[in-house]
């Protein structure tokens, strides 16, 4: 059940109950593709740094090391040792991501696998009944995320097919959550819309979609190629159509800035890799900006990341962390990681409690203009 507890302007403050427990949004969601945060981040760092949704990947767990062996081992929460929410996207943004190794059809796509090469063919049914034996907290609808500038008349045949494969979703995931073996029969499933920068397709996919009563909605096909000022029209204009009292998720987004925009658009779930990607390579995130470790600046620098944060990695200083790096250290990755997940999870803090205050665009004009002081 999804409650709005709190509106500011069109910000939302509210809390999704699953069956894994009860989500407060808006909510930053750490992506774990393969059951893991790339960079040796445990799930007991998750929740030492106030993790509160783990995403991962349908195609990836399919590939290896197989959805049936994960369901026999108990379902995906037994298997990596996690006890709170997860969801998993449906394998449809590697449509998108595997252009060169994929034929789309109606009945669903045929890939080739990018480990071996072998042929996995997946459609509405199958992202579903993978999904189902994983017993994700909230399963993706299979959808196309076409490219961002794509011509109108192939994203016009994309979005209807994509509402086609959504009501596929829709019965094989009641009929898989009524099986007495199911992993979690109460399941919830999220729909995708699609259109490109077409506003006009974007509203019209969002009013046919919110017609099917599903728990939540998401927004697809953003963050591929668009402009930030582009995505942020998408959703002016299309977030409206979606339903209110249902969860609004923008799917691959994104940097600090885009959160605090988007959340003011209506967006209340997010995910993106900026945080673990970023900090592998020795990007770590301040309400100041980011920061480049590598950077020789930093080679003296006794300060932590960033002042007065409460994480594991700024109990240790700028240059010792670069020291790690320079020296191939898996620590020095893991504490980038661990801090940049910090810094998003406790930024959707403050975003939740400045919506609750009622002062939401003070925050986030103060928030925007900090993120541009280095």
């Amino acid at each position: 059940m999804y409650r709005v507890i709190k509106k500011d302007g069109r910000a939302k403050r509210a809390e999704l109950e699953t069956v894994h427990g009860t989500i407060q949004t808006p909510v930053f969601m750490n992506v774990g593709t393969v059951a893991a945060i790339k960079g040796a981040v445990s799930t007991m760092d998750l929740k030492k740094i106030g993790t509160q949704v783990e995403l991962s990947n349908t195609y990836h767990l399919h590939v290896r090391p197989g959805d049936k062996l994960i369901k026999e081992m108990g379902g995906l929460h037994k298997f990596m040792n996690w006890d709170r929410p997860i969801l998993t996207d449906s394998g449809g943004f590697q449509v998108f991501s595997l252009a060169g190794l994929r034929k789309i059809k109606e009945e669903g796509v045929t890939f080739n696998s990018h480990i071996d090469g072998h042929r996995i063919f997946m459609g509405p049914e199958e992202s579903m009944q993978i999904q189902s034996n994983l017993g994700s907290t909230i399963a993706m609808a299979f959808d196309e995320c076409a490219p961002a500038k794509a011509d109108r008349s192939y994203i016009v045949n994309s979005v209807d097919r994509t509402t086609r494969w959504l009501s596929r979703c829709k019965t094989e995931m009641d009929r898989l959550n009524s099986l007495p073996d199911t992993v979690n029969p109460h399941q919830l499933l999220f729909g995708i819309n699609q259109g490109a920068v077409y506003t006009d397709i974007r509203i019209d996919h969002a009013k046919r979609i919110s017609e099917m009563n599903l728990d939540g909605y998401a927004i697809g096909g953003l963050a591929v190629g668009e402009t930030h000022e582009e995505m942020y029209h998408v959703l002016d204009e299309t977030v409206p159509y979606l339903p209110e009292d249902k969860p609004t998720y923008l799917m691959g987004v994104g940097t600090p800035a885009n959160i605090l925009e988007a959340v003011d658009r209506g967006v209340d779930f997010f995910d993106c890799v900026y945080p673990s990607r970023n900090g592998r390579h020795g990007h770590v995130y301040t309400k100041f900006g980011k920061i480049n470790l590598f950077n020789s600046q930093y080679e003296k620098d006794d300060r932590p990341i960033e002042e007065g944060c409460q994480c594991e990695a700024c109990q240790y200083s700028r240059a010792y962390i670069r020291h790690l790096l320079k020296a191939k250290e898996m620590l020095g990755m893991r504490l980038c990681v661990i801090h940049n997940l910090y810094f998003y999870n406790h930024l959707m803090e403050d975003i939740r409690n400045a919506i609750e205050e009622g002062n939401y665009s003070s925050f986030k004009k103060e928030r925007l203009e900090l993120l541009k002081t280095l």
